[in-house]
This record gives structure tokens, C-alpha cells and sequence, in this order.
């Protein structure tokens, strides 16, 4: 099995086969890219992303990027092979639309809608409520640890062997005044500047919020749904996640993705199920 830590490589996919609407692509993702023993499901969707984009822009729709991504979990592979299959339901002037189905073996492990066009451009918005820029620095403060060896969550978070993570850990305990969890990251990739893809996968960063309660423990995502708001600009992406209910069967969790010239990247809501009580 490869052990490469390359962001580019564990995005890369071989083409198979073209039947018309539906084309088919190999992927393959090691073990650095996995939460416990299980793929990283943010992983996953870039990898769907990337084979929408792949099939669309095969198709002469060149600049187009993901901008819309909805993604349902069904169930979490093992580091290694993967299948992806893109189907092209709207090759648009402007908005194109692609399902993948990401298999590993017989078994289809997720199943997702990817909407493409032509991202934001620089200009200014009309009107932005961003609540990154307040609160985070460009950059992780000094003294904040990458997740690595000696790390209280490198044994779980095999992720951080891909991409450089710095959470604030102490945003991750419950607060005492009984508020929501606000938890904060900090998140690079080694080997290139940050792309839409590895955004995608910032929107899927961090630890459950249901630390905030003391649940601990496996919490899979049910249901992802991420925007892409613009390709980043180079140097860290800043992640809030934030949540707006936990219950004791099911809990929401949202990611905004800032990069390093404030502007935001990505915005992400996904449903997934409360740990069980330790």
C-alpha cells in the first residue's frame, strides 16, 4: 500500500471508461488520509468532486469548478481502491450537473450531487456576515501544536499526516458557561498551495462537537452538504464549527472555511449521529 502523504497524489485518478453520459475513474487512497481506521469522509467527497469536475471539463467546459457538493454516507471503507462513477445529468453554459457513486469492491460507499460552474471572482461581495476574521488570526497563534507525534489526537487523526492540522483544543471542551462549541482550526496541506478540493475537505475537518458534551467517540456523517465559495488563496484555510442542536440521537455540525486573504471558501452542514454515552 502506498504511504505517500501528497495531497495531489491521493486526489489522483486514472479514467477507465466513457459510455456516453457516465464516465468511470480508478482512485486510491493510503492510510494517510483516514480517521481511525476508516477514510476521512471530506476525502471522499474531494475525490467526488474531483471526478465531476474531471468528467465536465472532458466535456469542453473548461474554468468550471465544484460549487455545490451533497453527499450521503453509506457506509466507511478501508485505505485502498476506489471506483468512482460520474454521471453527466446537465452539461450547461453555465451550471453543470454530475451524481458519482464512490464503490469500493461491490459496495457503494457514497453516494453524491456535484454542481459546477464558474466560481466567485474577486470582487468584493455585496454583503458579507463572515465570523472567521474576528476571531482567528491569518495564521495559527504561536505555540499552537500540529496534531503529530505526542499529539492527544494523533493516534485517531491519521489525516494529519497528509496536512499540517493545528486545532485549539481548549475551544473543544465544554464551556462553562453551558454555550455551543465553538471549535477552531487551522489547516494547511503539505506538498501544495490549497485548491478547491482540499477546502472540501476543511469543511469536514474537525473533531465532533459533540466533545463540547463530553461524547466521545465514532460520530459518522450521515449527510454532508458543502458551497464552495472561491478558489483559496495560498497559505492556511482558518475553520469555525460551530453546531445549532445536539441531541442525544443525531447532531448537526458546521464548518466556514477562510483563507488567508479572509475571504470565505467554503461553508459546509453536515447530520451525523451523537457517539454513545461512555
Amino acid at each position: 500500500m502506498s504511504s505517500s502523504t501528497s495531497f495531489t497524489e491521493a486526489m489522483n485518478l486514472t479514467p477507465v471508461s466513457v459510455d456516453g453520459p457516465v464516465a468511470r475513474y480508478d482512485g486510491f487512497v493510503n492510510e494517510n488520509w483516514t480517521i481511525g481506521p476508516k477514510v476521512h469522509g471530506g476525502v471522499m467527497l474531494a475525490l467526488c468532486a474531483n471526478a465531476a469536475r474531471t468528467a465536465v471539463r472532458s466535456g469542453g467546459q473548461s474554468g468550471v469548478e465544484p460549487i455545490a457538493v451533497s453527499g450521503n454516507f453509506l457506509w466507511a471503507p478501508d485505505p485502498g481502491p476506489m471506483r468512482l462513477t460520474a454521471t453527466t445529468r446537465k452539461l450547461g453554459r453555465r451550471v453543470s450537473l454530475v451524481d458519482v457513486e464512490l464503490d469500493q469492491g461491490e459496495r457503494t460507499a457514497v453516494r453524491a450531487t456535484i454542481t459546477l460552474a464558474v466560481p466567485e471572482h474577486d470582487a468584493t461581495p455585496l454583503l458579507v456576515a463572515n465570523p472567521v476574521v474576528p476571531l482567528m488570526t491569518p495564521e495559527p497563534p504561536p505555540g499552537l501544536e500540529p496534531i503529530g507525534p505526542g499529539h492527544p489526537m494523533a493516534d485517531v487523526v491519521h489525516l494529519a499526516r497528509g496536512c499540517d492540522i493545528r486545532p485549539s483544543l481548549t475551544t473543544m471542551a465544554p464551556r462553562s458557561d453551558g454555550g455551543a462549541p465553538v471549535i477552531e482550526y487551522w489547516v494547511r496541506p503539505r506538498d501544495c498551495a490549497p485548491d478547491v478540493l482540499f477546502a472540501l475537505v476543511c469543511g469536514d475537518v474537525s473533531a465532533p462537537v459533540t466533545f463540547g458534551v463530553n461524547r466521545f467517540g465514532w460520530a459518522p456523517t450521515v449527510q454532508l452538504t458543502a458551497y464552495l465559495r472561491a478558489v483559496p488563496a495560498d497559505g492556511w484555510l482558518r475553520v469555525l464549527c460551530t453546531t445549532m442542536q445536539i441531541g442525544h440521537e443525531w447532531f448537526d455540525e458546521d464548518h466556514v472555511v477562510v483563507d488567508s486573504a479572509g475571504h470565505v471558501v467554503v461553508q459546509s452542514r453536515q447530520l451525523a449521529m451523537v457517539p454513545a454515552e461512555s
